[in-house]
């Protein structure tokens, strides 16, 4: 007679004192029931597994595609283990003049996949892992990682991200069966990704793709897919364009009307052009100075008074936002929609510098020159975004109480020219508007740029400005700065004396004294430069690296 394995398990879940162990269970003297109940189970345990038929082996996998890249070099691949081994550390915020390796990780990936390396096999399910965890990172991670991360993440249901992601973030760049599988049956992340890798190989294969499959995807779906067009977006496009703007889903429909808008020489943009110079005009005459508004020209505008069939299809949405007018609304729309060479002919030959410095009447010019700056972000017109933008020495304009936003005009700019506005802009104003500013400009920051954040960051220190309000700007300038400028910066990690004797900013304390508050804020500015420095040396030291000899194939 033999006690089953359930019986053994009933007995341990109810315990020895509630039901005795059944035979032939039985406790050795000076042995309690429930270190026999234990023995048995422990002697069940071993006849159970030898017991144990072999379960099937399965079929082993396919052995991981070859990668033909170079590897790393030894001391970037160093560099890669000890970057993926601090991810799990506190990140950003801690204090300490330590650099801070977690944000140094999107840099070192984007600069090496420059290079062309492939990852190491050995650090693929840390990369892997990593992407797991910052989606941020995932694009550089997987065009690192390559086939062979592709193929990992095929046997660990936890990194499927890579599966979504395509073709094109492993690396493979011909299409072939499995793109076709991917696109007619994958989930929807597939086949989005699918979609933009085909768009960057070849836009037109990727038009015709999702025009064959259009009548069958769901309204949120088609909505998504026509976002990928606006890559490589061209006049090619234009016809496929035109017929979506009968869609049946209104924000397709807005879509589609945005993405024509943005093609300066669309039948749209014309239609959207005939009604704006219907609605816009100049006023030579007397009528202005009548009104009270002044000598010389004025742009008059005339609301339209309906949105009809016609505007609608063409993108103009009917129903205004809360606390917006319907008139307003519909002009807006039309004018950032109308293509900007339109206005020169409207206006005389006027330059847009010329047309933006006219005064409007009737108090039109805030809806009038914030639809103007939509459309020079949306048709990338520097022209217009410059003569929008004007002088960088401009104080800027309250929150909420301005047209402009200088960061989307910024983008229809050059990278330098951006870079040098945005240095005057820091030089006139300081750092507390800027941080928009700066996360627009190309990295690493252009010579003018970088010496405006230092000098600034500098000036706040002596006048004795609250750190803590500093340090967006600080930890943009770290992974943004040239590391180039690490010796220039030498000087500033040294806390500055008053010529009491005293730390600056100590504001009204007695000479050669300093509060706690002014104490920590010093100690605060001494800390984040040496930080800053430490961190430009060591992305020297990282990009140094990967210049280096190559190390073996893996």
């Amino acid at each position: 007679m033999t006690t089953t394995w359930d019986e053994l398990v009933t007995t341990a879940l109810l315990g020895t004192a509630r039901r005795a162990p059944a035979p032939p269970v039985r406790a050795r003297d000076g042995q309690d029931a429930a270190s026999a109940l234990l023995d048995a189970a422990a002697v069940e345990t071993v006849r159970r597994r030898a017991g144990a038929l072999p379960a099937a082996a399965r079929a082993r996998p396919e052995p991981a595609p070859e990668d033909v890249r170079p590897p790393l070099p030894p001391a970037a691949r160093r560099r890669l283990a000890r970057l993926l081994a601090d991810r799990g550390s506190t990140g950003g915020g801690r204090r300490g003049a330590a650099p801070d390796l977690t944000e140094l990780l999107p840099q070192w990936l984007a600069a090496a996949n420059r290079h062309g390396y492939q990852a190491p096999p050995a650090l693929l399910p840390a990369l892997l892992e990593a992407a797991r965890a910052r989606t941020d990172l995932r694009p550089e991670a997987l065009v690192l990682g390559g086939p062979r991360a592709r193929w990992l993440a095929g046997l660990n249901p936890q990194w499927k991200y890579a599966l979504r992601a395509g073709p094109a973030a492993a690396g493979r760049a011909a299409a072939g069966p499995e793109d076709t599988r991917i696109w007619e049956e994958g989930l929807f992340a597939e086949r989005a990704a699918h979609l933009t890798s085909l768009r960057r190989r070849d836009p037109a294969a990727a038009r015709e793709l999702l025009a064959g499959a259009w009548p069958a995807e769901r309204a949120e779906d088609r909505l998504m897919f026509l976002d990928v067009l606006r890559e490589g977006l061209s006049a090619a496009d234009e016809p496929f364009l035109e017929r979506t703007l009968s869609d049946r889903s209104r924000n397709v429909r807005a879509t589609a009307a945005e993405l024509l808008s943005a093609l300066p020489g669309s039948a749209l943009a014309a239609r959207m052009a005939e009604r704006a110079r219907s609605c816009v005009s100049l006023d030579r005459t007397g009528a202005a100075v009548a009104a009270g508004a002044g000598e010389g020209p004025r742009i008059t505008v005339e609301a339209p008074h309906e949105c009809d069939k016609d505007m609608q299809r063409d993108g103009v949405v009917v129903k205004p936002p809360s606390g917006r007018g319907e008139r307003s609304w519909w002009l807006s729309q039309i004018v950032e929609a109308a293509p900007l060479a339109a206005w020169r002919e409207r206006f005389g030959g006027r330059s847009p510098a010329g047309i933006v410095a006219l005064p409007v009447t009737d108090g039109w010019q805030p809806e009038l020159h914030a639809a103007w700056c939509r459309a020079a972000v949306r048709q990338r017109d520097a022209e217009w975004a410059r003569a929008l933008l004007g002088p960088a020495s401009e104080p800027p304009a309250a929150e909420g109480t301005s047209w402009r936003d200088p960061a989307k005009l910024l983008t229809a700019l050059p990278a330098d020219e951006r870079a040098e506005w945005v240095a005057e802009f820091v030089s006139a104003h300081g750092l507390s508007d800027a941080f928009r500013l700066l996360g627009v400009c190309a990295v690493p920051w252009a010579e003018p740029l970088g010496r405006a954040i230092v000098d600034a960051l500098d000036t706040a220190r002596d006048a004795g400005g609250y750190p803590w309000s500093f340090s967006g700007v600080m930890g943009l300038a770290e992974r943004c700065l040239d590391p180039a400028q690490a010796d220039r910066l030498e000087v500033l990690t040294a806390q500055p004396q008053t010529p009491d004797g005293g730390p600056a900013g100590s504001g009204g304390s007695a000479p050669g004294t300093a509060t706690p508050a002014t104490t920590a804020a010093g100690a605060y500015w001494e800390e984040a430069f040496q930080r800053l420095v430490g961190t430009l040396r060591l992305r020297a030291t990282m990009l140094a690296e990967l210049s280096g000899p190559a190390g073996r194939p893996a």
